[in-house]
C-alpha cells in the first residue's frame, strides 16, 4: 500500500511546494518517486494565467507520447484533487496535465461552461508546444461537469484528438441535481416529502431564481457535433450522474452527428469519480481496478486505428431522473419571494407592534390576543425553519437528524404548520365573534380599528400560509 501511495505522494508534494510562475513559462522539472517526474507550468486563456502541473514518466531521447488535459468537475477545483488520477495516467504512459480552476468568473451562482471549455484549450496547446508529447494525440479527461466541458472544447477545435468521459451526464445539470440530491437525501433517512420539496420543487426554484448556473444547459446539440473517438465511463455505484439513462443519450447523440467512434464501459465497484466505493457514497482515494488500465489501453489503440462502436451492459439504477419543467406562475421567484416577505412582515411585525402598543398601555382583547399570538409565533418559526433547512440540504446534502423514519427538523416544520393553520382558524373565529364591537373605553368604532386590524392580518397570512406550505411538502407525509 506505501508502495502504491509513493507517486500520489511525490506529486502532491510537488505540487503543493511549487510556486506560482508567471504567464506562458515552465519551472525545471522535478524528480518524483515512482520514477515520475513533475513540472510546474502556466499558460494564459485572454487575459487569465492558469497554473499547472504536467506529470509524466522519463521519455526517451525524441520519444512522442499521447497527452491528457484533466478538465475536473465542479466546485473550486485544485489541481490536488486529482493527484491519483495524474498519477496514474501518467504511469499508463501519457503525458499528464491538470490545471487550477479558474476562480474569476467561477463561483457558485455563477460559471459559463463555454470559458471553460477555452480553458481546457489552452491547456490542450501547452502540451502542444512540448518536445516529448505527439500534438495529434492530446485528448481531455473530462470528470463530471468536465462531461459537459471537454465535449464542448472538442467540438471546436480539431486539435482534440480524443475524450475520455468519466461520469458524464446526458441531461440538464439542474436534472442530474435534482437526482444526486434526491438520492443523497434519501440515504441520509429523508422522507418523501422532504425528498420532492428539495430535489424537486426546490432545484426548480433555484434554477428560476439564477441561483443555479448552467441549469438549463443542453448537452446533446454539442455531442452532435463531436467527432473525435470519446471512451465514456461511469461507476456502477455512481449516486451523482445517472449511469443507466445517461449512457443511451450521449451514444445516440454521438451517432446523429456521424460519429460511431465510441467505447461504453462500466465498473461495478466505481462511485462518481471512478473511486473504490462500498455503496456510492462512501469516499476513497482507491481507483477502482481496471480503470486505469482501460483508459491506457484504449488510448495505446488510437495510434493503430479508430474503435469500433462498443457499449457494455448498463448497470442498474435504483430511481430514473426527473423531468423538471419551468416554473408555473404561483411557483416564479415574485410570487414565493412575495409570500415569504408577506410572512416575515405580517408574522414578524405582530409582536413588535404588540410590544409597542403594551408600552402605550394599550392592549387587545384576550379573545383575539392568544390566537393571534400563537399564529404570529409558529407562522413566523416556519418561515425561518424551512429557509434554514432549505439551506442546509442545499449545503450539506442532508435534512438534519432522523428520529423514527422521520426527518426531525421538517416533522417540526410540518407540526408547526398544523399549529398556524389550527390558529389562524381560532383567530379568524374571534375575529367573527367581536365584529361591530369597539374595544372597552372607545367612544368611537374608530378606536377600535387598530385593535382588529392586526388580527386580519394575520389571518390573510394564515390563510396564504395554507397554499405555500402545500406547495413546498409541508402538508404532505
Amino acid at each position: 500500500m506505501i508502495k502504491s501511495l509513493a507517486p500520489v505522494l511525490a506529486v502532491a508534494v510537488a505540487l503543493l511546494a511549487s510556486a506560482a510562475p508567471s504567464a506562458a513559462s515552465a519551472e525545471p522539472l522535478r524528480q518524483a518517486a515512482g520514477g515520475l517526474t513533475t513540472e510546474e507550468v502556466s499558460f494564459t486563456d485572454g487575459d487569465l494565467t492558469l497554473h499547472g502541473t504536467i506529470t509524466a514518466e522519463p521519455a526517451a531521447q525524441g520519444q512522442r507520447r499521447p497527452g491528457l488535459v484533466l478538465v475536473g468537475g465542479s466546485g473550486p477545483g485544485p489541481r490536488t484533487d486529482y493527484l491519483h488520477e495524474a498519477a496514474a495516467f501518467a504511469h499508463a504512459g501519457m503525458v499528464v496535465l491538470s490545471y487550477d480552476k479558474r476562480t474569476v468568473g467561477y463561483s457558485t451562482t455563477h460559471r459559463d461552461f463555454s470559458v471553460l471549455a477555452d480553458d481546457a484549450l489552452a491547456g490542450l496547446r501547452t502540451l502542444q508546444a512540448r518536445a516529448d508529447v505527439e500534438p495529434t494525440r492530446i485528448g481531455l479527461w473530462g470528470f463530471s461537469e468536465g462531461g459537459w466541458v471537454a465535449p464542448l472544447a472538442a467540438s471546436r477545435s480539431a486539435d482534440v484528438g480524443f475524450l475520455v468521459l468519466v461520469g458524464a451526464n446526458g441531461f440538464a445539470p439542474a436534472r442530474q441535481q435534482g437526482w444526486e440530491l434526491a438520492n443523497y437525501l434519501r440515504h441520509s433517512g429523508a422522507s418523501d416529502s422532504v425528498v420532492r420539496a428539495m430535489s424537486y420543487t426546490g432545484v426548480r426554484f433555484a434554477a428560476g431564481a439564477g441561483l443555479f448556473p448552467e441549469a438549463n444547459y443542453d448537452p446533446v446539440p454539442v455531442l452532435e457535433r463531436v467527432h473525435q473517438p470519446v471512451l465514456a465511463l461511469w461507476g456502477g455505484r455512481d449516486v451523482l450522474t445517472p449511469p443507466e439513462e445517461s449512457p443511451p443519450i450521449i451514444r445516440q447523440a454521438l451517432e446523429r452527428g456521424g460519429n460511431t467512434h465510441y467505447t461504453m464501459r462500466f465498473f461495478a465497484e466505481g462511485r462518481h469519480n471512478l473511486h473504490r466505493s462500498p455503496d456510492g457514497f462512501v469516499r476513497t482515494d482507491e481507483l477502482v481496478p481496471g480503470y486505469v488500465d482501460a483508459v491506457g489501453a484504449w488510448v495505446g489503440d488510437l495510434a493503430s486505428g479508430l474503435p469500433q462502436p462498443s457499449v457494455a451492459d448498463l448497470p442498474h439504477q435504483d430511481s430514473r431522473t426527473v423531468e423538471l419543467p419551468p416554473l408555473a406562475w404561483y411557483e416564479s421567484v415574485p410570487v414565493q419571494l412575495a409570500a415569504l416577505a408577506l410572512f416575515l412582515v405580517v408574522f414578524g411585525g405582530y409582536p413588535v407592534v404588540a410590544l409597542v402598543r403594551r408600552l402605550r398601555g394599550r392592549r387587545g382583547q384576550p379573545s383575539v390576543r392568544w390566537p393571534a399570538r400563537l399564529l404570529s409565533a409558529a407562522g413566523l418559526a416556519v418561515t425561518v425553519g424551512f429557509a434554514v433547512v432549505f439551506v442546509l440540504v442545499n449545503g450539506t446534502l442532508s435534512a438534519g437528524p432522523v428520529l423514527g423514519g422521520r426527518t426531525v427538523l421538517w416533522l417540526l416544520l410540518q407540526l408547526l404548520v398544523l399549529v398556524a393553520i389550527g390558529s389562524t382558524v381560532g383567530t379568524a373565529i374571534a375575529l367573527w365573534r367581536r365584529r361591530g364591537r369597539a374595544q372597552p373605553g372607545s367612544a368611537q368604532l374608530g378606536s377600535a380599528e387598530p385593535g382588529r386590524v392586526r388580527p386580519a392580518l394575520l389571518v390573510v397570512a394564515g390563510v396564504v400560509l395554507v397554499p405555500w406550505a402545500a406547495y413546498w411538502g409541508l402538508l404532505s407525509p
